[in-house]
């Protein structure tokens, strides 16, 4: 699969397109500090997920690094470690705001962890929905080491994944797990030889879907979490009623009955 085109978000960040552009690729790109978020590339990542989100074009965006060690080791604790307190407490929505970029992104995501993936690495990673590993990942949330706490969505995030009482043992000794036992505990959901190659591969599957069908299936899951039966039942019914009378699904029955490949209108 070959690159189409580049966007640069600052220059920590870049966005590229695949498969007739359905397929993003949001590229970490800081690699001479491993990824490490700064406020810059926190700014990078907000606002790309932003431009993503307005795209109604693209139906699955990957999330990957251009280090060979590091998917991402988190937050730029050397930039951190220059911050008043009244600097960290303005910096604190920029943050967030990179973290929440990739959590409300409207279409499915997949991250691609190759090496470490610690800290607000590992959080960005449990923003998307489907964690591809390869054998080199190396995922944790060691915040309460140096003294805070996962600030990234980590200890809502992963407790949704693995529980409350495994997600409790992992941030309270802040311990790494590495690949074999993050796929066992279901840190990441397949581990694969090259996890780039794999989760693109994964995306154009998704994409070859109907957009809208996509972006509803996403919403209703994820409102629906949480929710008692019948509160979730409602929001699947919500959703099911935004697509039934959509082009897609026009499309998509006229194309099955045709037994031809759909040409999704995505509207």
């Amino acid at each position: 699969m070959s690159d189409q085109s580049e966007q640069r978000f600052g220059e920590f960040v870049a966005v590229r397109r695949h498969e007739q552009g359905y397929v993003a690729e949001l590229v970490l790109d800081r690699p001479k500090a491993m990824n490490a978020v700064s406020s810059e590339m926190a700014r990078s990542i907000g606002a790309a997920c932003d431009a993503l989100a307005a795209d109604p074009s693209v139906r699955v965006t990957v999330l990957t690094s251009s280090n060979d060690r590091a998917f991402c080791v988190g937050a730029d604790l050397k930039e951190r470690n220059s911050f008043t307190d009244a600097e960290l407490v303005r910096q604190r929505p920029t943050a967030r705001g990179a973290y929440t970029g990739v959590l409300e992104l409207p279409m499915p995501t997949v991250a691609a962890v190759h090496g470490f993936a610690l800290g607000g690495g590992f959080e960005l990673a449990l923003a998307c929905d489907v964690i591809v590993a390869d054998a080199t990942a190396v995922v944790g949330l060691p915040e309460v080491s140096v003294g805070v706490i996962p600030g990234g969505g980590g200890t809502q995030l992963l407790p949704r994944r693995v529980g409350a009482a495994r997600a409790a043992e992992l941030v309270f000794t802040a311990r790494r797990v590495e690949a074999a036992e993050a796929r066992e505990l279901g840190l990441v959901d397949l581990l694969e030889d090259d996890a780039r190659t794999a989760a693109l591969e994964l995306a154009e599957r998704i994409a070859a879907n109907s957009p809208v069908g996509l972006r509803a299936a996403k919403r209703a899951m994820r409102l629906g979490h949480g929710l008692d039966l019948r509160a979730g039942l409602e929001v699947e019914d919500a959703a099911w009623r935004s697509v039934a009378f959509s082009g897609d699904r026009a499309e998509g029955v006229a194309a099955f009955n045709e037994k031809r490949k759909p040409q999704w209108p995505g509207e």
